[in-house]
């Protein structure tokens, strides 16, 4: 089944000011959405009112047609909304294996198919030589894998990462894109915002660029690139996608 994520005409005020105007994205099954723009451009409000972290002024929020606008994060998530977090969310005090299985315990789940579960995700995301690490001594990548491999046992249609490529080194980014196309493979819708353009944009199918508030343009990594008006505002004249 093909499943939509959508924001109509989003719209968010802070002291009489809108900077969120009139926001519309979509997402489907499947695909690897970008969120970007300039410092300023309401792009991580529009994506904190997706995740359900701040509520709009104006507009919706659905998944397959269902309203979500005013739902808590928790809701979201019983629906299919993931969310990963910039900042580490990771148990520290627990093992990568006991990070996966705590998710699956909420779950009305027989004790061989969370084992079975975790073996699996723990197998797919690279994890089995760390297992049994404590959360507070794995790397920056190790974490940011058992983060993706936590969020994926809850069964999400739409994976929401906030700065997934902040502040990790280049062989850990490559790592991190491939486990995001892992998950699109899968089936799963991902959004993205990040500051770092070029890595974003490489694995996006698709991504929206806001500008004060408001979407500039929708399109393909290189219909973005090629854009005069977003290369002015945005990227950079000199800009090119590797």
């Amino acid at each position: 089944m093909n499943h939509v994520l959508k924001t109509d005409h989003l719209t968010k005020r802070y002291g009489g000011k809108a900077v969120v105007r009139d926001v519309s994205i979509e997402i489907e099954s499947g695909r690897v959405v970008g969120l970007l723009g300039p410092n300023g451009a309401g792009k991580s409000t529009t994506f904190y009112m997706i995740a359900g972290i701040i509520s709009p002024d104006e507009g919706s929020v659905t998944l397959d047609e269902k309203e979500l606008t005013q739902e808590p994060m928790y809701i979201r998530a019983r629906n299919g909304i993931g969310y990963l977090p910039q900042e580490p969310s990771i148990f520290r005090g627990l093992t990568a294996r006991q990070n996966i299985q705590a998710v699956l315990e909420f779950d009305d789940l027989k004790k061989d198919e969370i084992h079975a579960t975790v073996e699996s995700l723990l197998d797919e995301f690279g994890l089995k030589r760390v297992e049994n690490i404590k959360g507070s001594l794995l790397s920056g990548g190790e974490r940011r894998r058992v983060e993706i491999a936590r969020a994926l046992a809850a069964k999400p249609l739409f994976i929401l990462l906030d700065e997934p490529f902040a502040g990790i080194d280049p062989i850990t980014i490559s790592e991190l894109q491939e486990n995001i196309l892992k998950l699109r493979e899968k089936g799963i819708g991902i959004i993205i915002t990040d500051h770092n353009i070029q890595e974003t944009l490489r694995i996006t199918d698709n991504a929206y660029i806001l500008s004060r508030g408001e979407v500039l343009r929708k399109g393909s990594p290189a219909e973005i690139a090629d854009d005069p008006l977003i290369r002015e505002v945005y990227l950079g004249k000199e800009f090119t996608l590797n």
